[in-house]
């Protein structure tokens, strides 16, 4: 009972603290920032050093699509981890901030404590029974402002270490937006040097502008796509109808709209819309004839893939398209990359979650269409568990 009188006592003393008060420590983060930025950084040390190691690779073009993968990835993970750091800081900030008041007190107990002779210390003017007491009370006390002392210590120091950390991460996210940027440049270098590709058809530049100049909608040009193309080679690329539902999607993102999902204005579409970060590279999702590349009607620059006979993937929304008509692509090779302003690392700290994907502005449509007909591009593709 006494013990339990004193410890009342002394939060009557120092306000609404408590034995710990705000500086109580706090439940550890499933994931530690400073744990995440660590990860992302060495993500993005061995992007660097692929980088390096793709200039003298004999499939420049592979090489450097895994490489550029690499940096997205490592990018990412450093834009998530610099959030947690600097949504950690600003909540060690706010603490602080909303303690001063008690932190004052606490700082006055001590200033007093200190400043006092040691003999009135130990004077009561009750006389010896209220010396005695009051240095039974005091023998309680300090243990608690102990206990305050290193809590606030430990906040102080997490608060310094965390914003060292944030320039050092974002050092690093600068330095990997640039190689990223270099990465990109040395693949369109690439692809432009590449002469290795077989080719199902050329393109009759005639008629694809007579087509594209009649065509209303995608599915009048994409039933118009066989009048293009000009001594063709029979036959077709394998089927891979056993891999239906297991196809990767083609570029890292996140699903906004479902197909036959509504948009704001509540037109819905066949396909499905993703949004992606800027300058993110789109892959094919299997080898596949490249059937057509450029810009088409208001879906912006166009990608449509043919992987076997009646089956056409369109990718619609791309600021850059790399190939030509009637090449066939190897899976996983660089179709086109997104457009869009990457940010730097002093605009990718949105306040709130984490996870946001405020700095992912692009969308990438996709639609899938068999014998020219839309269906879900759920079908095909893994859409249960997005990058």
């Amino acid at each position: 009972m006494r013990r339990a009188a004193l410890i009342a006592a002394l939060a009557l003393t120092l306000g609404p603290l408590g034995p710990l008060g705000p500086f109580a420590p706090q439940a550890q983060a499933e994931t530690d920032p400073a744990t995440a930025a660590e990860a992302a950084a060495k993500q993005l040390a061995a992007a660097s050093e692929a980088l390096t190691e793709a200039e003298g690779a004999r499939n420049r073009v592979k090489a450097l699509t895994q490489t550029i993968k690499a940096y997205e990835q490592g990018l990412q993970a450093m834009r998530e981890g610099l959030r947690r750091v600097s949504v950690r800081e600003q909540t060690l900030a706010r603490d602080l901030a909303a303690s001063e008041a008690e932190i004052a007190q606490l700082l006055g107990i001590l200033q007093s404590m200190g400043s006092a002779p040691s003999p009135v210390l130990l004077l009561h003017p009750s006389g010896p029974l209220g010396t005695a007491r009051s240095g039974m009370i005091l023998a309680d006390v300090t243990p608690a402002l102990d206990a305050e002392i290193a809590a606030l210590r430990t906040k102080l120091t997490d608060l310094t270490l965390l914003r060292a950390l944030q320039e050092s991460a974002a050092d690093t996210l600068r330095r990997g937006l640039t190689e990223a940027q270099q990465a990109r440049v040395a693949l369109s270098q690439a692809i432009g040097d590449r002469t290795d590709l077989p080719r199902r058809f050329t393109e009759d530049p005639v008629k694809t502008a007579l087509l594209i100049a009649g065509t209303e909608s995608l599915s009048g040009f994409a039933s118009g796509l066989s009048e293009i193309a000009v001594d063709e080679v029979p036959g077709s690329l394998p089927g891979i109808d056993d891999r239906k539902g297991t196809l990767a999607l083609p570029v890292q993102g996140r699903i906004l709209r479902r197909a036959g999902e509504a948009d704001a204005a509540g037109i819905t579409r066949p396909g499905l819309i993703m949004a992606t970060p800027p300058h993110a590279l789109v892959t094919t999702p299997a080898a596949a004839t490249l059937r057509y590349a450029g810009p088409l009607l208001n879906y912006g620059n166009v990608a449509i893939l043919e992987p076997q006979a009646g089956l056409l993937v369109v990718l619609a929304g791309l600021d850059v398209v790399y190939g030509q008509a009637g090449q066939v692509l190897p899976g996983g090779s660089p179709v086109g990359i997104m457009g869009g302003a990457e940010a730097d690392a002093d605009g990718i700290l949105p306040p709130g979650d984490a996870q946001s994907a405020n700095d992912w502005t692009e969308t990438l449509y996709i639609e899938i269409r068999e014998n020219n007909e839309p269906v879900d591009p759920a079908l095909w593709f893994r859409t249960d568990k997005e990058d």
